[in-house]
Order: C-alpha cells, then structure tokens, then sequence
C-alpha cells in the first residue's frame, strides 16, 4: 500500500467535535467520560444491532450496564454519517483493527483529523505499534497523533472513581489541547512526548498481566507474583529502548502503573485469562469463557515474533507465547524460566532477563 501523502491536520479547539471509534467498553468508557462534559459527542459503533440497541435503551447493555448515555452523544453505525462534523478522532478499537478501520476513515475524510489512540496491543503479521500504522494508512505526520493510555479500567472511569492517565505526543499543541479535553474532576491527565514507550508499555503489559494471572491460576504466591512482574518490566523496558522508548517512561503511570492495575486487578479480562490458564483450562475454552478481546493473547504472539526480528531477548513473553502457542506444560515452563542463568540486574535494560 502506498503512503498517504502528509497533510497538516484539521484542529479547531474552538469548534471541537470529537468522534470515539468503536463501541466496546473503553470505547463506551470515553465516549461517556466526554459526553457527560455537555458538548456534543458522536460514537460510531461497528455493529449495527448494538448500535440499535444503545439508540433504543441509551445504555451499552453488552459492555457496561448500567451505564446511562447523557444526550450529548450520538450513536452512529454508519462511519461516514459519523465523520460529519467531527474534527477530532478517539481511537478505541481491538488492535487488530485498527488497520482496517482507519483505511475505511481515511477515505472518507478530504484532509486527516487529529487524532487520539486508546488503542493497546501489536500488530500481527506487520508487528507494528498503533503509531506506525497511523503513519502508514492514515497520516505520515507524528504531528496528528497522540495515545492516551495509563492505568484506567473502562468501569471504573464510568462510576467517576479518581484516576490518572497519561497522554504523549510529539505535538506539544495536541498533547496540551487534547489534556484539556479528557481532564476532569475525577480524570486527570498528565503529559510526555514520549509515544513508542507508552504504546510498547502499553501493549506489553497485557502480556505480563498473562503471566500474572498463571501465576496466580497455579498458587504459586506472592513472591513468585512480585518477582515476576518485576522481571516483567524490566522485559518491557528492555524492548521500548530498543525500539527508541525513554527508559523513564516505564517507571510512570503508562507503564509500572498500568502493569500494576491490569496485573493484580479481578477487573482484569487479560490476568483473568492467565488465571483460568493457569487452572488448567485450554485456550479456546478460556476465550470461550471470557467472551470479550483480551489483547495479551495476540500482542504474545506479536511480541515474540517482533524480538526474534530484533534481537531481544524477552524470556517471559516467550514462555507465554509457549503455552499459549506451542502447547507448552505450566510446570515444564516455569522450570525453564527458573534455570535461566543468573546475571546482573543492573543490566536487565541493555542485556536480557
């Protein structure tokens, strides 16, 4: 496919009409976070009989129950009605579609809108971070985008319950504006430039919290937890330099923060996979019984494949992907990873685990 040639954003603070992308629970979680502020918000949701039905009950009855939709927000199935008058876009689709959504977008768009990503994962086949497919499908300029991520479950948000989130971009005049557009009384937003070490944090996350969760699923207590999560992000931190990610980024609320939530929290669907993992189900049957994406599983594949490419060496992400994979036994697993050589910690971000 061939780029798209670099237009220089549409951005109006003053006549602000921000479009959220997609209808899952995040997705919903934003929407509402904005629409309770009075101004008009549009949500385009993927699939019509969900849209018909939050039209219906002005409540998204599949992903957040209870939940009710202020009327400043506009549900709509139809992504070209939706882009009308939108000048801002909020990204929060699966990883894996994000691709696919944004070719759709940007064909209907004459210029490319800002546009903010809530988006966490790999991508597969491609092993890109969302920032790198925007470039490719969407908009060249870094200066179009910004990715909001940091420790802040979809349920929580929506019950007004105090959290901190972090937004990066290169552009100090989106990262600022669009600071001002999420922050409220119960959300506030800090910033940094820094957007490959959030998203690396962000995505890798998920993985850990996996591991977390089989950890947790065998009982093999707190200590085997801490050192595993430790040692998690380290892995992380080690894969975000290698890919020009500041090391400090993973030591704040997108990184050390979010890994601390999605790791140890019931609310997590990806520890919850690790968990049932960890008990012994199969794959298929703990998708079956989650029933929603868990973004670990195919940001594990992704990942192992993507340090093979590059050279480093993350030994937590390939035990999962092993289980995950490859059919690997739980005890067999942890035993590896046990015997691995001992070696210096202070290394850990140049070196490997």
């Amino acid at each position: 496919m061939n780029p798209i040639p670099s237009t220089e954003p549409v951005f109006s603070r003053a006549s602000l009409s921000p479009l959220v992308l997609g209808g899952g629970s995040w997705g919903t979680a934003l929407a509402l976070h904005l629409g309770w502020g009075g101004d008009p918000v549009v949500q385009w949701v993927r699939d019509p009989l969900l849209a018909k039905d939050i039209r219906q009950t002005r409540e998204n009855r599949v992903y957040l129950p209870g939940v009710s939709y202020p009327s400043s927000i506009r549900i709509e199935n139809d992504l070209e009605a939706a882009l009308e008058g939108a000048s801002l876009l909020v990204l929060a689709v699966p990883c894996q579609a994000v691709r696919e959504v944004l070719e759709k977008v940007r064909a209907l768009l004459p210029v490319p809108l800002p546009l903010i990503g809530g988006t966490k994962g790999i991508e597969r086949k491609t092993h890109m971070l969302v920032s790198a497919i925007v470039r490719e499908v969407y908009a060249e300029s870094p200066e179009s985008y910004a990715v909001l991520s940091g420790p802040s479950f979809a349920r929580e948000v929506v019950r007004k319950l105090p959290t901190a989130v972090v937004l990066a971009s290169p552009s100090h005049r989106l990262a600022r504006e669009a600071q001002k557009l999420f922050s409220g009384p119960s959300f506030k937003v800090y910033t940094r430039q820094d957007v490959i070490g959030l998203e690396v944090a962000g995505a890798m996350k998920n993985v850990m919290a996996l591991a977390a969760g089989i950890s947790d699923g065998m009982q093999l207590g707190a200590n085997s937890r801490a050192a595993l999560l430790t040692r998690g992000l380290a892995e992380m931190t080690r894969l975000g330099v290698r890919l020009g990610a500041h090391p400090q980024t993973f030591s704040g609320l997108g990184g050390v923060g979010d890994l601390m939530l999605t790791a140890t929290s019931e609310l997590s669907r990806n520890r919850r996979v690790g968990v049932l993992l960890g008990q012994g189900n199969s794959l298929p049957e703990v998708l079956r019984e989650v029933g929603q994406v868990a973004e670990g599983v195919p940001t594990t594949q992704s990942a192992h494949e993507l340090a093979k490419e590059i050279l480093v060496d993350l030994p937590i992400t390939t035990a999962i992907y092993q289980i995950l994979y490859e059919g690997a036994g739980l005890e067999e697993t942890l035993q590896s990873l046990m015997a691995r050589p001992s070696r210096s910690e202070e290394e850990d971000v140049v070196s490997g685990g």
